[in-house]
């Protein structure tokens, strides 16, 4: 079970992970090539859904990567992109890095200070919060 500090968020984004996943396996190869909506003040635009889709799950996969590292102890910066899997692949890519993020919750407080870039840092909640957002605008722009 995530630390308590994560509660509120953990629920927002469990729910997101399986919304998202779900509505893009829904989706035919030609609406998951064919652009979102247009994306809210500060969100990033994508060419199709399904890149969308593999930025919300990046973000995901960034941040549990963080909180695994400073919980072993190796809290430095270490980029890895996810593979860019077939289109039909989109809604299984958020729900491994969604199930892998709610995962990683447990092992770090929220307070934790963690690396997301090479030399940025701060609280644990602040990257999870960022990859939230970024999955909840996809699922708004879906």
């Amino acid at each position: 079970m995530p630390d308590e500090g994560w509660a509120p968020l953990a629920d927002e984004l469990a729910a997101d992970v399986r919304r998202v996943a779900d509505r893009l396996r829904t989706l035919s190869a030609a609406r998951l090539a064919g652009p979102p909506a247009p994306p809210e003040d500060g969100m990033p635009p994508y060419r199709s859904r399904a890149q969308a889709a593999r930025g919300a799950a990046q973000a995901m996969a960034d941040a549990a990567a963080a909180l695994e590292r400073v919980a072993v102890g190796s809290g430095g910066f270490q980029w890895r992109p996810l593979p860019e899997l077939a289109d039909f692949a989109a809604g299984d890519q958020v729900a491994v890095t969604g199930h892998d993020l709610l995962a990683a919750l447990e092992l770090v407080p929220p307070d934790t200070d963690v690396y997301w870039d090479v030399l940025e840092h701060g609280p644990a909640r602040l990257q999870v919060e960022q990859a939230a957002r970024l999955l909840a605008d996809v699922r708004r722009r879906l």
